[in-house]
């Protein structure tokens, strides 16, 4: 009947094959970067032990843990009694030598006038005895230019008397200045701005000179300069080639939850053999303190940027690095850029990977979707 010939028509036909459905993504352009986590210790710009110059018992202490000074500002004040002596001692040298050098000029105004008398008795019997000969025994102009010559020998020795009491007189003076130099040395001064993070010394205690290691000196504080603090970086060998002076870097704090910005200020130029790593130095401001030396920081240096490079998901790829792929897919991928043009950057949203690329040139890099070749 008709709807069996209908059935039979319907039963030769051949079946419509299904379209497969795919997943596609876009491909776009973002600025990438690798880059590498380390981990370090924030340290101070500087720090020191403040040390007295003098020994001496601590007066007055001005300052305690956790002050902010400023440079030059007066930290404590040291009393050493017996340098006030010495000061004394030194004026009274200074005033003496002054004494002996107003002593020795007088000496020399004697001495060049008896040489101006003994000169001109001689000069007169000397001309006398030329006008008349045998008039004046040659004894007596002999005797005169001796008083001459003594005379003369006097000025030259008042002189040098001069020069010698003048010299004394500097001399005095230096020592002088040295002793109230020392005197300075009993304020103790921050020698940077900074904070006191610890404190050795109350009033009354006993300070010994801090000017030879032979001797245990105990420091009056430490002070150390958090405004700008530094990271030591033990950054690998397999990326120091890419460590630049004035390299912006991220700092995360997770203590305090906030990331922060610095710069590769410095490195070591040198690898540790027993590591394998170059200290970097990394100098972060930190103008409001809210940094403290010690915390841990995690420092993302960048090894290698990509502005505006062609991304697609990591999914969307298929990686072969021993380039098997057919010479048709081979030159299907080379049609779509140069041959070693870099054409893709492969990222990915899960976990850690988001912060790392990998540039691939169109020998690498297949769709994963493409039809797969005997």
């Amino acid at each position: 009947s008709g709807c069996t010939k209908n059935r039979e028509v319907e039963a030769s036909s051949p079946a419509t094959p299904s379209i497969p459905t795919v997943a596609v993504a876009k491909a776009t352009r973002q600025d990438m970067s690798n880059q590498m986590v380390l981990t370090a210790e924030f340290r101070p710009f500087q720090e020191v032990d403040v040390m007295a110059k003098v020994a001496g018992y601590v007066k007055e202490i001005k300052v305690d843990v956790g002050d902010r000074v400023q440079q030059g500002q007066l930290l404590a004040v040291l009393e050493v009694p017996e340098m006030a002596d010495d000061i004394a001692r030194g004026k009274a040298s200074v005033d003496r030598s002054q004494a002996e050098v107003g002593r020795a000029r007088d000496e020399l105004q004697r001495a060049e006038s008896s040489h101006q008398i003994a000169h001109l008795s001689y000069s007169r019997i000397a001309d006398v005895a030329k006008q008349r000969a045998g008039l004046v025994a040659q004894q007596e102009v002999d005797d005169a230019h001796s008083k001459d010559l003594v005379a003369e020998a006097q000025v030259a020795a008042s002189k040098s008397a001069l020069a010698a009491a003048e010299e004394q007189v500097r001399v005095a003076t230096a020592e002088l200045k040295r002793v109230q130099t020392m005197m300075e040395y009993t304020k103790v001064i921050a020698p940077f701005t900074g904070v006191v993070t610890k404190r050795y010394a109350d009033t009354g205690s006993m300070l010994q000179a801090g000017i030879a290691s032979s001797t245990q000196a105990l420091p009056v504080v430490k002070l150390s300069e958090n405004s700008l603090l530094r990271l030591i970086l033990p950054v690998p060998e397999s990326a120091v080639p890419t460590v630049r002076i004035g390299q912006t870097v991220e700092v995360r704090v997770p203590t305090l939850h906030r990331s922060f910005f610095g710069k590769v200020a410095r490195f070591a130029s040198k690898i540790s053999p027993a590591t394998r790593t170059m200290d970097t130095e990394v100098d972060v401001p930190n103008p409001s303190l809210v940094l403290i030396p010690g915390m841990y920081a995690e420092v993302d240096l960048a090894l290698e940027s990509s502005p505006k490079a062609l991304t697609v998901p990591v999914q969307a790829v298929a990686i072969d690095t021993d380039r098997l792929f057919p010479p048709a897919l081979q030159q299907q991928i080379a049609d779509l850029a140069p041959t070693g043009e870099e054409l893709i950057t492969l990222h990915s949203p899960f976990g850690h990977e988001d912060r790392k690329s990998t540039r691939l040139n169109s020998s690498h890099v297949a769709l994963s979707r493409m039809p797969s070749f005997a």
